[in-house]
């Protein structure tokens, strides 16, 4: 029985309330304007596809990687290495221990893991200015340790483990 049944119902809607709910990884995802997505499901496919998106990284051009340890970040960079004719994919390694490697003759491609960098002296000691004196393609893993100011264009990649070999690359 409604309490006031001379009044009449109002007209408008009843709103409902605002639930905050954690954001999805899709919606993370779109709020970080992706350009493109890719799922792999080996290291062959996840390098067969660096060496494809090698082909649109003209110089000079920063290559910005993130993701955690293990999603192919290394792999990644072998395919656009080779993609990029600097080095064959099983010439490229990890730099985790000498910090930067450097490939190519002409054109260089520079390589360089910020992993075990924990002050800005350390970043500082790398001499990652000497990368940017000519046109070059500069490849960071670990990139969101040290935001690296530069005029030149960069594109963003992010991979993430989606379970046994399968990883997402994102294109930001």
């Amino acid at each position: 029985m409604p309490l006031h049944p001379a009044r009449r119902p109002r007209s408008s809607p009843v709103k409902s309330p605002i639930i905050f709910r954690r954001p999805t990884a899709a919606l993370l995802r779109s709020c970080n304007s992706v350009l493109e997505e890719i799922i792999t499901h080996s290291s062959e496919e996840t390098t067969h596809w660096g060496r494809e998106f090698a082909e649109r990284l003209k110089p000079p051009i920063l290559v910005l990687l993130t993701g955690d340890l293990g999603t192919g970040k290394t792999t990644l960079t072998k395919g656009l290495v080779s993609g990029l004719g600097a080095a064959a994919e099983d010439d490229v390694t990890s730099p985790t221990f000498t910090l930067v490697h450097v490939y190519g003759k002409a054109a260089k491609v520079y390589h360089a893991d910020l992993y075990r960098i924990e002050t800005f002296h350390d970043f500082e000691t790398l001499g990652l200015e000497d990368m940017f004196t000519s046109p070059a393609v500069v490849i960071l893993e670990w990139s969101e340790r040290f935001p690296l100011p530069s005029p030149w264009p960069q594109v963003r990649l992010r991979l993430e483990h989606l379970g046994g070999d399968s990883r997402r690359i994102t294109v930001l």
